[in-house]
């Protein structure tokens, strides 16, 4: 039954890859995916039927094992890191080969190679944005700096080859037999891209909708609805003192930005309200007395999963976790004596500079009154089936220039230049391997010195009793509102004075209330000396976790499993009053009734099977459309305020202007927009049910993982019963979430649970695919707790790699 069910979907997804605009000549030869020999058949493998046959491994200097565990997590045991990373490679390449190379193929640009001339805004936007540029970086900077961790990455990426010499036309990937390509060498400049792709993913910015909307609506309402520092913050670190000379950025007088400017089209923005959350709390809030260190980054639910788990062994060293296939170490996990984890930063380390050149040919540009030599990249776009296509990228001093007349072009002429600290050379690849060593705070400290992009908060908790939180990054010097909106790149002053000291990063130890805890929110008070500004920062997430964890003593594992599933809707809880005093109920008719009174009955807590969650959702997400329709911004993109900010002033300024219609000569109020938007909710609601569809949450929101090509259907998974949602501890969206959870509780042996919405293998013909998803949705775990080389319970099956002589 398993292989008929697996035919159909393959079958399907044949039919669905030309809504990939991939067309009838593209598609692969039949005959060679239905041969029973090599095509999709042998697809249909399960990992547990037999032992993996061993192998000769070149270059190996000892013998390597591996044991897989009932999950098919891999167990690696090797003497030394060289072999270790040299079978890592292996492995990962083992069961998720098609995953890492696309994943890397869409960073660098080249998906029109295998996808057609769909994929060519994509990978025109990937080269503009200088995703290449960036990871060439990274390898020249570990060559000068770093020659020992490249050098593991050349280790790695060997391993990787060997598989893939050693792979048949039998065993291909299905996608590859789908989609009729090979895969090619790996190498640590795919490494470096694969990193450049956790920057791009990560490095959010609306500076371009900040201008349109200060150029549209003017500074005043600039200040009331994006405020720099946003009152009831509770930030990242609570210090009231700094213990260091902070740096003084000069301020230019008279600055004059592009004022006039009005930008019609931008790139695609991060999704505001999902985000990940960590914390660790010290052992006098436990009942056991150790630390419990918890983790939960919120990213694109994708399957085959982002995460790989593995345990990764040496003679010296025990370290269990996430890994990201392309990746060596572990990134978010645990070993005999430390535990780690990451939320993102949300710093603004991206800023956009509008470029003057001399004339058509663009070779030159203004700079501080004098013209400036630019330098032109061709890059040159293979797509399947048609000609080439070549773009010409023009770099200035302050980094590629993504919008001009070729592209993103709109009603004026544009030509704006990217500065961002991933093109800076860095080598986030040593900063998880030192992590994956590090024995207590000070290693710890250490290993993420040299960490820069993304700006993420590392949470840390150790065996001797330690917690701690590192907001860290490599963050430019800024005065005051620079960089919040478009730069003049003639003008010197704009430029950024620098960096701040890894040192003066926002850090603290030990805190007297007996936690830490991130969930992107602001990273310290109003009293940290340097500019913040953040249009992403968190407000609802972070406060329920910091209130439960407050408010809790004897802490257990189970009490940091319920809070990562908290469904408690914070924001409902403190908005729904103000705008149930506004509603008009007498002018309901009986299914606005019926709807107001779910919501009136509605606990606040998100769960799939209720509809108050659903009437919320529905009636905020009216009321921001009904707003920007009232703004009429003739399709110009705008930033639009946070639902914290929107909520605020709708309690707190009523009277706004900015509640005003000005479609209408009539002057309307917060109650107006209110009710319009609860009339179009109703509607809404009883269309869904007039189609005879559910209005629970779990169905209202559609929670679905898609594969990473989503136009194959059949290898993901829709309608996904699990509740959360946005500003939500369990941060579940329609296609977000948490994207991996994990639990350390410290002490003599750390002992460790994690889950993520997936499985352990990249194979959608594989018992192992998805069969992690069930328990993700349901709030349950495995247990991840780091296995000794000779533990012989529950072997799934054991994999030895000998040296070749």
């Amino acid at each position: 039954m398993k292989y008929l069910g697996f035919f159909f979907s393959l079958s399907f997804a044949l039919i669905i890859a030309v809504g990939l605009a991939i067309n009838l000549a593209n598609l692969p030869p039949l005959a060679n995916i239905f041969d029973p020999f090599q095509g999709f058949w042998q697809n249909t493998r399960n990992e547990e039927q037999g032992e993996i046959p061993d192998k000769f491994l070149d270059e190996l200097n000892e013998g390597v094992e591996v044991v897989y565990d009932e999950h098919l997590i891999p167990h690696i045991y090797a003497s030394n890191e060289e072999d270790l990373y040299r079978v890592q490679g292996y492995i990962t390449a083992q069961h998720r080969l098609w995953q890492m190379e696309f994943q890397v193929m869409a960073t660098a640009g080249r998906v029109s190679e295998i996808a057609g001339k769909a994929a060519l805004n994509l990978d025109r936007r990937m080269r503009r944005m200088g995703m290449g540029h960036g990871a060439e970086a990274n390898i020249q900077f570990m060559k000068e700096n770093e020659p020992e961790t490249l050098r593991f990455m050349q280790v790695y990426a060997d391993g990787v080859n060997a598989f893939i010499d050693q792979m048949s036309p039998a065993n291909l990937p299905v996608e590859y037999k789908l989609l009729d390509y090979q895969p090619e060498h790996w190498s640590p400049y795919k490494t470096a891209l694969f990193l450049m792709n956790m920057s791009e993913s990560l490095s959010g910015d609306k500076d371009l909708e900040l201008t349109n909307f200060r150029n549209l609506f003017g500074e005043e309402w600039m200040d009331g609805l994006f405020p720099e520092v946003v009152e009831g913050t509770v930030p990242v670190i609570s210090k009231e003192s700094w213990d260091f000379e902070p740096l003084s950025p000069i301020r230019p007088a008279n600055l004059i930005y592009p004022d006039s400017m009005l930008i019609s089209k931008v790139l695609p923005a991060k999704e505001n309200g999902l985000g990940s959350n960590n914390w660790a709390v010290s052992g006098s809030k436990t009942k056991n007395g150790h630390p419990i260190l918890a983790n939960d980054p919120h990213l694109r639910l994708n399957l085959p999963s982002l995460w790989f788990v593995m345990q990764l062994s040496t003679d010296q060293n025990t370290v269990k976790g996430a890994t990201l296939p392309g990746a060596l170490g572990v990134i978010i996990g645990f070993n005999e004596h430390v535990a780690w984890g990451t939320t993102n930063a949300d710093r603004d380390v991206k800023d956009w500079y509008a470029i003057h050149f001399k004339n058509e040919s663009r070779s030159e540009y203004l700079y501080n009154k004098q013209w400036i030599q630019s330098t032109k990249k061709l890059e040159t776009i293979k797509i399947k089936n048609e000609a080439d296509f070549i773009d010409t990228v023009i770099y200035t001093h302050y980094g590629p220039v993504v919008y001009d007349k070729n592209f993103m072009n709109g009603k004026n002429p544009l030509n704006f230049a990217l500065k961002w600290t991933a093109h800076d050379g860095s080598a986030e690849q040593k900063a998880f391997l030192e992590l994956n060593h590090a024995t207590n705070h000070n290693e710890f400290l250490k290993a993420i010195e040299v960490y820069t992009s993304p700006a993420q908060n590392f949470v840390f908790a150790s065996d001797q009793g330690d917690i701690a939180m590192k907001v860290q990054g490599k963050y430019p010097l800024k005065w005051e509102g620079q960089g919040k909106y478009l730069m003049d790149g003639s003008q010197p002053e704009f430029e950024w004075q620098g960096y701040l000291p890894a040192d003066h990063n926002p850090h603290e130890m030990n805190p007297e209330r007996g936690f830490v805890a991130s969930a992107n929110q602001r990273p310290a008070n109003e009293n940290y000396p340097y500019y913040v500004f953040g249009d992403y920062f968190e407000h609802y997430r972070n406060r329920r976790i910091v209130n439960e964890l407050s408010n809790k003593e004897s802490i257990t594992v189970e009490d940091m499993m319920a809070l990562q599933n908290d469904n408690y809707h914070l924001m409902a809880a403190e908005i729904i009053p103000t705008m149930v005093q506004h509603l008009d109920e007498g002018s309901l008719n009986p299914k606005g009734m019926q709807l107001l009174q779910e919501l009136k009955d509605w606990d606040r807590i998100a769960d799939p099977e209720k509809i108050g969650p659903t009437v919320f959702a529905s009636w905020w997400d009216n009321l921001e459309m009904r707003l920007l329709e009232y703004w009429e911004t003739d399709d110009l993109p705008v930033a639009f305020p946070s639902r914290h900010q929107l909520s605020q002033s709708i309690k707190n300024d009523p009277d706004a202007e900015w509640f005003d219609n000005y479609a209408t000569a009539v002057i309307e109020t917060v109650s107006d927009l209110i009710n319009e938007s609860f009339l179009l909710m109703v509607d809404e609601l009883s269309q869904i049910q007039l189609e005879n569809n559910e209005i629970n949450w779990a169905s209202y929101k559609n929670t679905h993982i898609y594969h990473f090509i989503p136009q194959f259907e059949a290898f993901g998974k829709d309608s996904i019963q699990v509740g959360g949602g946005k500003n939500m501890v369990n941060a579940t969206g329609a296609a977000h979430g948490p994207s991996w959870k994990m639990i350390v509780e410290m002490g003599e042996r750390p002992k460790a649970f994690g889950i993520y919405p997936g499985g352990q293998s990249g194979n959608p013909g594989s018992p192992y695919y998805d069969n992690f998803l069930d328990k993700w949705a349901n709030g349950a775990y495995i247990d991840i707790n780091l296995r000794p080389k000779d533990d012989q319970e529950g072997i799934l099956l054991k994999h030895y790699f000998y040296p070749n002589e």
